[in-house]
C-alpha cells in the first residue's frame, strides 16, 4: 500500500523513521503535511507504548530512562535542539527581535541552552517514574500526541517570521479549512483515554497560549526553532500534569 506523500513529508520531518520520498515535495504538499502531524504523534505514542510492555518488568529508573531515550531518538532530538536554540536566543537577545533571530541561528549551545535542556528532561524523566509507578501508561500516548497537534495550530494562528525554508511553505500552504475540524476530532478522540485527559489537554493548551503569547510579543510570530521549543514543553507539560493527579 503506498501512503499519502503528505504523511510521508510528516514522518521523514517529525521522526527518523526509515522513509524515502518518491521526488522533491512540492510546497503545497509540505503544507498538507500538517494534516498527518497527530497521526505521526499517535505513532510515536503507539512505539513508545510497545517498548513499555516489552520492556515488562525492567527497574521502574531504567525502565523510564529506556522510554525517554527512545523518545528522544525517534524525533532524532529535532525539537530538543529548537528548544535549545529558543532558550539561548531568549536569554541572549534582551528582548531584541532582530538579535534573538540571529542568535536562534547559531548552531552553537551556549550554557542556558543546557541547563533548559536538563531541566526539561529531568522533569520529563520523574513524571515518568511517577506515571509508570501508578500505572498511567496512557501518557505514553497522549503526550507527543497532543504535542504535535500543537504544532499545525501554531502555523494555522501564528505569522511564520524566518523566510524560507520548510517552515515558511507549511506557514503559506497549510489546508485552513480542514485543520480545525481535524484538530477537534483529534481532541474528542483523546477523551476515549477517560476524563484525565481533559488536564493533560488543558495543560498542553495552557503552554501553548503563554508561548504563543510570548513568541508574538518578542518576535511577531513563530519560527520553527520556537515550535520545536513549544513542542518540548508541552509534552513536558501534559506529563506533569498527568503525573500529579
Amino acid at each position: 500500500m503506498r501512503l499519502p506523500l503528505a504523511l510521508l513529508i510528516a514522518l521523514q520531518f517529525l521522526t527518523r523513521l526509515p522513509v524515502r520520498l518518491p521526488g522533491m515535495p512540492q510546497a503545497a504538499d509540505i503544507g498538507r503535511s500538517l494534516l498527518w502531524y497527530p497521526l505521526v504523534g499517535l505513532l510515536i505514542g503507539g512505539l513508545l507504548l510497545a517498548l513499555h510492555l516489552l520492556l515488562g518488568s525492567a527497574p521502574l529508573l531504567l525502565h523510564a530512562a529506556l522510554l525517554l531515550a527512545a523518545w528522544v531518538a525517534l524525533s532524532g532530538g529535532l525539537h530538543l535542539d529548537g528548544l535549545a536554540d529558543t532558550a539561548d536566543a531568549w536569554v541572549g537577545g534582551y528582548g531584541d527581535r532582530e538579535r534573538t533571530l540571529t542568535i536562534m541561528k547559531d548552531p552553537r549551545s551556549g550554557p542556558i541552552a543546557v541547563v533548559v535542556l536538563v531541566l526539561l528532561l529531568l522533569l520529563k524523566f520523574a513524571a515518568l517514574v511517577a506515571l509508570l509507578q501508578a500505572g498511567q501508561w496512557a501518557a505514553l500516548l497522549l503526550a507527543p500526541w497532543l504535542g504535535r497537534s500543537l504544532l499545525p495550530l501554531l502555523f494555522l494562528t501564528t505569522p511564520y517570521v524566518r523566510a524560507g525554508g520548510l517552515g515558511e511553505a507549511l506557514s503559506q500552504h497549510l489546508p485552513r479549512q480542514q485543520l480545525p475540524l481535524l484538530l477537534a476530532v483529534n481532541g474528542l478522540a483523546m477523551l476515549a483515554f477517560g476524563w484525565s485527559v481533559l488536564a493533560a489537554i488543558l495543560a498542553a493548551l495552557l503552554a501553548f497560549y503563554l508561548l504563543r503569547r510570548a513568541f508574538v510579543a518578542r518576535l511577531g510570530g513563530t519560527t520553527g526553532d520556537t515550535a520545536g521549543a513549544l513542542l518540548e514543553l508541552a509534552e513536558c507539560a501534559v506529563l506533569v500534569a498527568l503525573a500529579l493527579l
